[in-house]
């Protein structure tokens, strides 16, 4: 008899239409099992989408140099599950190729261009955002050339496993960026992926979305919400810059912007929400 999850998350479930990735064999029931193949972000970012469609909704993004296993092809997309934070859906084909090298850094900067050649007057490529992920190859004075990608600024990149350690500052560095719905780049992203690309930057793993984001760390109470604390309403979060200041990418400013607690409290209560559902610190 096959054993089937108690819990069924389609968003970081690869199930679909009794097809499953033959690492549900066992687990869930489906009609035929098949294997992932690993592909990786060609392009600057691309959108993980609901339906094969570029008009449907963007549920999440891929960065640069990210993995995503493809289980299933379907109208010029590929279905499948992105390897970072798990979510499953559908990525245009043209924006994957096959497997770059293991990265061996990720973009430090909010964003930066890669060059065609190593000096920056050549064509520039990307931008590419915070976290993206780059093998690089070479170094040619205070240029490094990245795999796929094009000659990086040094400067602009970390090693893998070296860290940021403030959370709210990375946020801050997202200030006045655009809100996009699924976004998770420099240019464009909603309020959990601001969080999820400040935990990241900073080594720590966190889910897609805001429910998810929700088990995070431990719950705290509002007199102890401080720096680099997350509050959570029903379908937003925001980071604490201290007790009384939080940054956040919402629709109400269409981007990433600092106010105050207090008065987003109001604003978010007045519109209908309800107040906070909790405090968590990481």
């Amino acid at each position: 008899m096959t054993a089937t999850l108690e819990t069924d998350d389609r968003r970081v479930t690869p199930l679909r239409d009794g097809i499953a990735s033959s690492s549900l064999e066992g687990l869930v029931r489906a009609e035929v099992y098949l294997d992932p193949k690993t592909m990786s972000c060609a392009v600057p970012a691309a959108g993980i989408h609901r339906a094969p469609d570029a008009g449907s909704e963007q549920m999440d993004q891929l960065l640069f140099g990210e993995a995503f296993e493809v289980i299933e092809e379907e109208g010029g997309f590929f279905w499948g599950q992105a390897r970072r934070d798990g979510y499953v859906g559908f990525v245009a084909a043209a924006a994957l190729a096959p497997p770059a090298p293991a990265p061996t850094h990720r973009v430090a900067a909010i964003r930066t261009y890669a060059f065609a050649e190593p000096s920056i007057k050549t064509r520039a490529l990307g931008p590419y955002s915070l976290n993206a992920l780059v093998a690089v190859e070479a170094q040619e004075g205070r240029l490094c050339r990245a795999a796929g990608a094009g000659w990086i600024t040094a400067e602009h990149l970390a090693p893998i496993g070296v860290f940021e350690t403030d959370v709210a500052a990375v946020a801050e560095r997202f200030l006045g960026a655009p809100y996009l719905w699924g976004g998770r780049e420099s240019l464009g992203l909603d309020c959990s992926g601001l969080v999820q690309q400040a935990l990241f930057a900073c080594g720590l793993p966190c889910p897609r979305d805001t429910d998810q984001q929700a088990s995070l760390g431990h719950a705290i109470g509002r007199k102890d919400f401080s720096r680099g604390d997350l509050v959570f309403w029903k379908g937003h979060v925001a980071i604490g810059l201290d007790e009384t200041r939080i940054v956040h990418a919402n629709g109400h400013h269409m981007m990433v912007a600092i106010e105050p607690l207090e008065t987003a409290m109001a604003r978010i209560e007045a519109a209908g929400v309800g107040a906070p559902t909790a405090y968590r610190r990481i």
